[in-house]
């Protein structure tokens, strides 16, 4: 039996980071419900390194005092999600922590998988604006790779700019970043 299925009552953010690290699922907090989702697949994650070497190219280029990170941690005012991407403020990285508070956060990115899709399109998006974070991105895959990029107005996402595969895309904010999502995906 998983400890994940040992433990009695609400979960708490303690809880879920006391567990044991595990590469083949990924435990967030949703209020007070613990959420597993399997480790992605070689298309998410080829999709993500690029893009993260992309956003961090763009940061560094312009000077961004940022650190670009797949997959850690970030604690929510109503729980604790692992984007797949964030963007968080370098000092919030200073020491070796396992999670980021989300006022340190300027962008998370989610890459939509075939397992994820509701989580990724309608609730994180919900969560992500109720902490404040200024800028959401989310990757879809299928028909073919595009990237909705969104701001926060008025306590909701907003999207400003699709990126569609087979053109380059210039975003602007947090710092800009030219971008083909077809690019992401290829072999």
């Amino acid at each position: 039996m998983s400890v994940a299925t040992d433990h009695t009552g609400p979960w708490t953010v303690a809880d879920v980071l006391a567990l044991p690290e595990d590469r083949t699922t990924r435990y967030e907090l949703l209020g007070e419900s613990l959420v597993m989702s399997p480790a992605p697949g070689i298309r998410h994650q080829r999709a993500s390194f690029r893009l993260h070497v992309i956003l961090d190219a763009a940061a560094r280029a312009a000077g961004a005092p940022v650190e670009v990170l797949e997959a850690i941690n970030v604690t929510l005012p109503s729980g604790l999600v692992v984007p797949d991407l964030v963007v968080t403020d370098a000092g919030a990285t200073a020491e070796d922590t396992v999670s980021v508070d989300a006022d340190a956060v300027q962008l998370v990115v989610e890459l939509v998988s075939p397992g994820n899709k509701t989580m990724d399109r309608k609730f994180k998006p919900l969560l992500y604006a109720e902490a404040a974070i200024p800028y959401f991105w989310r990757l879809e895959f299928d028909p073919a790779p595009r990237l909705i990029v969104s701001e926060l107005h008025g306590g909701r996402y907003v999207e400003t700019t699709t990126a569609l595969a087979g053109a380059t895309t210039r975003i602007s904010a947090p710092f800009t970043v030219d971008i083909d999502p077809a690019g992401l995906t290829r072999q």
